[in-house]
Protein backbone atom coordinates (compact mmCIF):
# COMPACT_ATOMS: atom_id res chain seq x y z
CA UNK A 1 0.00 0.00 0.00
CA UNK A 2 1.53 3.39 -0.75
CA UNK A 3 0.95 5.05 2.74
CA UNK A 4 1.72 8.63 0.96
CA UNK A 5 -0.66 8.42 -0.93
CA UNK A 6 -3.02 6.76 1.42
CA UNK A 7 -2.73 9.65 4.03
CA UNK A 8 -1.95 12.41 1.89
CA UNK A 9 1.12 12.76 3.53
CA UNK A 10 2.72 16.24 2.78
CA UNK A 11 6.46 17.36 4.06
CA UNK A 12 7.75 21.08 3.97
CA UNK A 13 10.47 22.88 5.41
CA UNK A 14 13.82 22.50 6.32
CA UNK A 15 15.34 19.43 5.31
CA UNK A 16 17.58 18.75 7.91
CA UNK A 17 15.32 20.16 10.90
CA UNK A 18 13.91 18.09 13.43
CA UNK A 19 10.69 17.02 12.18
CA UNK A 20 7.32 18.51 13.57
CA UNK A 21 4.40 16.14 13.10
CA UNK A 22 1.50 17.82 12.69
CA UNK A 23 -2.13 15.74 13.07
CA UNK A 24 -5.51 17.58 12.95
CA UNK A 25 -8.62 16.06 15.27
CA UNK A 26 -12.19 15.03 14.16
CA UNK A 27 -14.04 16.11 10.82
CA UNK A 28 -10.60 18.00 10.08
CA UNK A 29 -7.91 17.48 7.95
CA UNK A 30 -4.26 18.56 7.76
CA UNK A 31 -5.33 22.65 6.39
CA UNK A 32 -6.39 23.39 9.99
CA UNK A 33 -2.57 23.75 10.44
CA UNK A 34 -1.87 26.38 7.47
CA UNK A 35 -1.62 29.53 9.96
CA UNK A 36 0.69 27.57 11.62
CA UNK A 37 3.23 25.62 9.83
CA UNK A 38 4.78 29.00 8.17
CA UNK A 39 6.38 29.89 12.00
CA UNK A 40 7.84 26.12 11.95
CA UNK A 41 9.27 25.15 8.63
CA UNK A 42 12.44 28.01 8.57
CA UNK A 43 14.23 25.44 11.51
CA UNK A 44 12.03 22.21 11.45
CA UNK A 45 10.80 19.72 8.38
CA UNK A 46 7.55 19.46 8.73
CA UNK A 47 4.62 16.59 8.11
CA UNK A 48 1.32 16.92 7.70
CA UNK A 49 -1.07 14.21 6.45
CA UNK A 50 -4.75 12.97 6.80
CA UNK A 51 -6.03 10.23 8.61
CA UNK A 52 -8.03 7.88 6.39
CA UNK A 53 -11.68 8.89 6.04
CA UNK A 54 -10.74 12.63 6.06
CA UNK A 55 -9.28 15.64 4.06
CA UNK A 56 -7.30 14.08 0.74
CA UNK A 57 -7.26 10.83 2.47
CA UNK A 58 -8.09 7.31 0.34
CA UNK A 59 -11.34 6.86 1.44
CA UNK A 60 -11.13 3.36 -0.30
CA UNK A 61 -8.80 2.52 3.00
CA UNK A 62 -11.63 3.23 5.50
CA UNK A 63 -12.75 0.78 7.23
CA UNK A 64 -15.56 0.79 10.17
CA UNK A 65 -13.49 -2.22 12.25
CA UNK A 66 -10.05 -0.48 11.81
CA UNK A 67 -11.68 3.49 12.83
CA UNK A 68 -13.90 2.54 15.52
CA UNK A 69 -11.05 2.70 17.82
CA UNK A 70 -8.20 5.32 18.25
CA UNK A 71 -5.33 2.60 18.00
CA UNK A 72 -6.83 2.66 14.15
CA UNK A 73 -5.90 6.40 14.09
CA UNK A 74 -2.65 5.56 16.07
CA UNK A 75 -1.86 2.94 13.24
CA UNK A 76 -1.94 5.45 10.86
CA UNK A 77 0.29 7.19 12.42
CA UNK A 78 2.53 5.02 13.48
CA UNK A 79 2.64 3.63 9.73
CA UNK A 80 3.59 7.00 8.12
CA UNK A 81 6.01 7.41 10.67
CA UNK A 82 7.65 4.19 9.45
CA UNK A 83 6.88 5.16 5.82
CA UNK A 84 9.06 8.56 6.01
CA UNK A 85 11.53 6.65 8.32
CA UNK A 86 11.11 9.07 11.30
CA UNK A 87 13.17 9.14 14.55
CA UNK A 88 12.60 11.20 17.40
CA UNK A 89 9.47 13.28 15.51
CA UNK A 90 7.62 15.92 17.77
CA UNK A 91 4.04 14.54 16.88
CA UNK A 92 1.40 17.81 17.62
CA UNK A 93 -1.98 16.63 18.16
CA UNK A 94 -5.29 18.65 18.08
CA UNK A 95 -7.57 17.57 20.03
CA UNK A 96 -8.54 13.82 20.10
CA UNK A 97 -5.16 13.31 17.97
CA UNK A 98 -3.16 14.26 21.00
CA UNK A 99 -4.66 10.99 22.46
CA UNK A 100 -3.53 9.40 19.31
CA UNK A 101 -0.58 10.20 19.46
CA UNK A 102 -0.17 9.23 23.30
CA UNK A 103 -1.06 5.59 21.71
CA UNK A 104 1.74 5.86 18.74
CA UNK A 105 4.07 6.80 20.98
CA UNK A 106 3.81 4.05 22.85
CA UNK A 107 3.09 1.66 20.01
CA UNK A 108 6.57 2.76 18.15
CA UNK A 109 9.35 4.25 21.36
CA UNK A 110 11.59 6.10 19.21
CA UNK A 111 9.73 7.07 16.30
CA UNK A 112 7.99 9.85 18.42
CA UNK A 113 10.37 11.85 20.86
CA UNK A 114 8.07 14.76 22.07
CA UNK A 115 4.74 15.76 22.21
CA UNK A 116 2.53 19.09 21.75
CA UNK A 117 -0.63 18.63 22.64
CA UNK A 118 -3.20 21.50 21.57
CA UNK A 119 -6.67 21.58 23.44
CA UNK A 120 -6.62 17.45 24.44
CA UNK A 121 -9.21 15.71 26.02
CA UNK A 122 -8.74 12.01 27.32
CA UNK A 123 -12.87 11.64 28.33
CA UNK A 124 -15.19 13.94 27.29
CA UNK A 125 -17.97 12.48 30.32
CA UNK A 126 -17.60 13.86 33.54
CA UNK A 127 -17.31 10.87 36.20
CA UNK A 128 -16.87 11.09 40.25
CA UNK A 129 -14.02 12.90 40.81
CA UNK A 130 -13.22 14.28 36.88
CA UNK A 131 -14.68 16.77 34.85
CA UNK A 132 -14.89 16.37 30.89
CA UNK A 133 -16.81 18.69 29.95
CA UNK A 134 -20.52 16.54 29.58
CA UNK A 135 -22.56 14.69 31.32
CA UNK A 136 -23.44 10.89 29.57
CA UNK A 137 -26.85 12.01 28.61
CA UNK A 138 -25.03 14.93 26.77
CA UNK A 139 -22.94 12.66 24.46
CA UNK A 140 -25.94 10.34 23.85
CA UNK A 141 -28.10 13.23 22.91
CA UNK A 142 -24.61 14.74 20.65
CA UNK A 143 -24.12 11.15 19.16
CA UNK A 144 -27.85 10.61 18.32
CA UNK A 145 -28.40 14.36 16.47
CA UNK A 146 -25.32 13.54 14.53
CA UNK A 147 -26.25 10.55 13.51
CA UNK A 148 -29.64 11.27 12.52
CA UNK A 149 -28.82 14.61 10.60
CA UNK A 150 -24.92 15.04 10.37
CA UNK A 151 -24.88 18.69 8.09
CA UNK A 152 -27.55 19.98 10.30
CA UNK A 153 -25.29 18.76 13.49
CA UNK A 154 -22.62 20.11 11.51
CA UNK A 155 -23.70 23.85 11.15
CA UNK A 156 -25.62 24.41 14.42
CA UNK A 157 -22.50 22.44 16.09
CA UNK A 158 -19.22 23.73 14.46
CA UNK A 159 -19.63 27.46 15.46
CA UNK A 160 -20.02 26.51 18.96
CA UNK A 161 -17.09 24.15 19.10
CA UNK A 162 -14.78 26.99 17.92
CA UNK A 163 -15.99 29.55 19.38
CA UNK A 164 -15.22 33.66 18.90
CA UNK A 165 -18.87 34.53 17.74
CA UNK A 166 -17.22 37.85 16.87
CA UNK A 167 -15.70 36.46 13.66
CA UNK A 168 -18.55 33.80 12.22
CA UNK A 169 -16.01 33.17 9.44
CA UNK A 170 -14.03 30.84 11.87
CA UNK A 171 -17.02 28.70 12.26
CA UNK A 172 -18.36 28.61 8.84
CA UNK A 173 -15.01 27.68 8.07
CA UNK A 174 -14.78 24.54 10.66
CA UNK A 175 -18.33 23.57 9.07
CA UNK A 176 -17.56 23.43 5.87
CA UNK A 177 -15.01 21.09 6.95
CA UNK A 178 -17.43 19.02 8.82
CA UNK A 179 -19.83 19.08 5.52
CA UNK A 180 -16.91 17.47 3.69
CA UNK A 181 -16.28 14.66 5.53
CA UNK A 182 -18.57 11.06 4.21
CA UNK A 183 -20.99 11.55 6.97
CA UNK A 184 -20.96 7.44 7.35
CA UNK A 185 -17.63 7.86 8.29
CA UNK A 186 -18.21 10.95 10.29
CA UNK A 187 -20.94 9.21 12.86
CA UNK A 188 -18.20 6.21 13.01
CA UNK A 189 -15.50 9.08 14.17
CA UNK A 190 -17.65 11.11 16.13
CA UNK A 191 -18.23 7.80 18.93
CA UNK A 192 -14.82 7.00 18.65
CA UNK A 193 -13.61 10.06 19.61
CA UNK A 194 -16.59 11.23 22.18
CA UNK A 195 -16.86 7.68 23.81
CA UNK A 196 -13.18 7.15 24.30
CA UNK A 197 -11.49 6.84 27.49
CA UNK A 198 -7.61 7.22 27.54
CA UNK A 199 -6.92 8.59 31.14
CA UNK A 200 -4.82 5.36 32.23
CA UNK A 201 -2.70 5.87 28.71
CA UNK A 202 -1.75 8.85 30.40
CA UNK A 203 0.48 7.96 32.73
CA UNK A 204 2.91 6.00 30.31
CA UNK A 205 4.12 8.70 27.94
CA UNK A 206 7.53 8.83 28.57
CA UNK A 207 8.43 11.73 26.37
CA UNK A 208 8.72 15.55 27.14
CA UNK A 209 5.37 16.78 26.80
CA UNK A 210 3.48 20.47 26.39
CA UNK A 211 -0.13 20.88 26.63
CA UNK A 212 -1.78 23.40 25.52
CA UNK A 213 -5.31 24.74 26.35
CA UNK A 214 -7.60 27.71 26.13
CA UNK A 215 -8.47 30.16 27.79
CA UNK A 216 -12.40 29.25 27.14
CA UNK A 217 -13.14 25.84 25.51
CA UNK A 218 -16.46 23.97 25.58
CA UNK A 219 -15.12 20.63 24.39
CA UNK A 220 -11.78 20.82 26.87
CA UNK A 221 -12.76 22.94 29.77
CA UNK A 222 -9.78 24.35 32.08
CA UNK A 223 -10.34 21.44 34.30
CA UNK A 224 -9.55 18.93 31.29
CA UNK A 225 -6.24 20.42 30.69
CA UNK A 226 -5.30 20.59 34.35
CA UNK A 227 -6.19 16.77 34.59
CA UNK A 228 -3.77 16.11 31.19
CA UNK A 229 -1.06 17.99 32.93
CA UNK A 230 -1.05 16.18 36.09
CA UNK A 231 -1.57 12.45 34.85
CA UNK A 232 1.58 12.79 32.05
CA UNK A 233 4.63 13.10 34.01
CA UNK A 234 7.07 16.39 33.77
CA UNK A 235 4.44 17.84 31.54
CA UNK A 236 4.29 21.34 31.15
CA UNK A 237 0.67 23.14 31.06
CA UNK A 238 0.82 26.36 28.98
CA UNK A 239 -2.73 28.34 28.71
CA UNK A 240 -2.64 30.21 25.12
CA UNK A 241 -4.54 33.86 24.64
CA UNK A 242 -7.17 31.93 23.26
CA UNK A 243 -11.01 30.76 23.08
CA UNK A 244 -12.49 28.27 21.24
CA UNK A 245 -11.59 24.78 20.62
CA UNK A 246 -9.17 25.37 17.68
CA UNK A 247 -6.25 28.03 18.55
CA UNK A 248 -4.61 26.96 15.59
CA UNK A 249 -7.37 28.82 13.63
CA UNK A 250 -8.42 31.66 16.13
CA UNK A 251 -4.96 32.44 17.93
CA UNK A 252 -2.54 31.10 15.01
CA UNK A 253 0.22 33.65 16.35
CA UNK A 254 0.17 32.50 20.04
CA UNK A 255 -0.18 28.66 19.19
CA UNK A 256 3.08 29.34 17.11
CA UNK A 257 4.77 30.41 19.91
CA UNK A 258 3.75 28.15 22.60
CA UNK A 259 4.99 25.21 20.13
CA UNK A 260 8.20 27.23 19.30
CA UNK A 261 9.57 27.88 22.81
CA UNK A 262 8.70 24.36 23.19
CA UNK A 263 10.72 23.43 20.27
CA UNK A 264 13.66 25.54 21.24
CA UNK A 265 13.94 24.01 24.92
CA UNK A 266 14.25 20.47 23.18
CA UNK A 267 17.52 21.33 21.78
Amino acid sequence: MDIRRRNNVRITGAAQGRVVMLAHGFGCDQNMWRLVEPALVEHHRVVTFDYVGSGGSDLSAWTEERYSSLHGYARDVVEVCEELDLRDAVFVGHSVSAMVGVLAAEAAPGRIGAMAMVAPSPCYVDEEGYRGGFTREDIGELLDSLESNYLGWSSAMAPVIMGNPERPELGQELTNSFCATDPDIARVFARTTFLSDSREDLARVKVPTLVMECSEDVIAPREVGAYVHGAIPGSRLVTLDATGHCPQLSAPEATARALLDFLRNLQ
